[in-house]
């Protein structure tokens, strides 16, 4: 597959998207599509940290990548009408680093740490004091003329984004009053998204072209808006501009971008499956290696999706494809080893 299909369908966000993204994102949960039950209980708090005065319990948002949770770390900040400060678990690299973020927060401030599993544990034990007592504990000196101060942290709420629950330690995780899962969208979900970004952006898109890249936008709003954007560029040249289901279906065809949101790599992946293994179970060790893809890209980018479409599934023994899996790439389920179909 070449890197631009590839860039495309991958749900990380790259450094030239952030501010395209940035235009995108809504600023209140009226305008945040999707998430409901996340959404649910966060204005609940928020209502009740209001109604008391006090700063809300400290958030943590984990789920697969591109589902949203920046957006909605910052639509929590707007709706309570509070600073947010952003960084990141593998910005943090000694407890001096984190020691200047917290000492430079003020009352009420939000902190946004995304990949907060990526903290190291030196660091994260100066956080544990910080989220629970709101005091930063700082060792002056070395060897025996050493000795500790404690100082006094305004209150404070720490946002943390994970795309890897499992690997957050406990004591860190228990440190958070709200855990939420966010869940893949809905097309509907999607949908919406896209109809909104294409009336920021200034698009004209027809309701079926909407549901066209909707459906082949693996439920995740970011890959969604990646998909209008090219989209639209195929329209610009191909069709005066405009996105109808016939333009859409054009240009997520020469993307190579099934119907289902596949791409290369993704059919690659389960055809490795079939043809190698018989269609699994496969260990995730054995699996990057015959794909030559990286075990966290296949747990974190690729692995979710398939799942939540049926087409994967994880058993104690490793990967297997589904019936469902098979019969989308033209196999036969009942003997593995025929050629495709396709």
């Amino acid at each position: 597959m070449n890197n631009d299909i590839d860039h495309i369908l991958d749900s990380e966000e790259t450094p030239e998207e952030e501010i395209f993204e940035e235009t995108l994102r809504p600023r209140k949960f009226a305008d945040y599509v999707g998430q409901k039950k996340a959404k649910e209980g966060l204005k609940i708090t928020i209502e009740a940290a209001r109604n008391r005065k006090e700063p809300i319990d400290h958030v943590l948002l984990y789920g697969p990548p591109g589902l949203g949770k920046t957006t909605l770390a910052n639509v929590i900040a707007a709706e309570i009408g509070a600073q947010i400060r952003v960084t990141s678990g593998p910005a943090i690299e000694r407890a001096g680093d984190l020691a200047s973020i917290l000492t430079n927060l003020q009352e009420g401030d939000i902190l946004f740490i995304d990949e907060i599993h990526r903290l190291n544990r030196t660091v994260e034990e100066v956080l544990y004091p910080a989220m629970e007592d709101f005091v930063l504990d700082i060792i002056i000196g070395k060897g025996p003329a050493a000795r500790s101060i404690r100082l006094d942290l305004p209150k404070f709420t720490i946002i943390g984004a994970t795309t890897r629950m499992g690997s957050i330690s406990s004591p860190l995780r228990d440190r958070f009053g709200l855990v939420n899962r966010l869940e893949f969208y809905e097309d509907d979900e999607i949908e919406k998204i896209i109809k909104r970004s294409a009336k920021i952006l200034g698009i004209e898109i027809e309701e079926l072209g909407a549901k066209e890249i909707a459906k082949r936008s693996r439920k995740t709003p970011r890959i969604a808006n990646r998909l209008l954007k090219r989209v639209r560029d195929f329209a610009e040249v191909k069709a005066q501009g405009k996105i109808d289901n016939e333009v859409a279906n054009k240009a997520l065809d020469m993307l190579e971008v099934d119907e289902y949101g596949l791409d290369n790599t993704d059919r690659k992946l389960l055809a490795t499956i079939i043809e190698n293994f018989k269609g699994g179970p496969v260990g995730l060790s054995t699996l990057s290696a015959a794909t030559s893809e990286e075990i966290e890209t296949i747990e974190d980018v690729y692995e979710p999706y398939l799942i939540q479409i049926g087409f994967l599934e994880r058993t104690p023994r490793g990967r297997k494809v589904t019936t469902s899996g098979f019969q989308h790439l033209g196999y036969n389920p009942t003997n593995p080893e025929q050629d495709s179909l396709l």
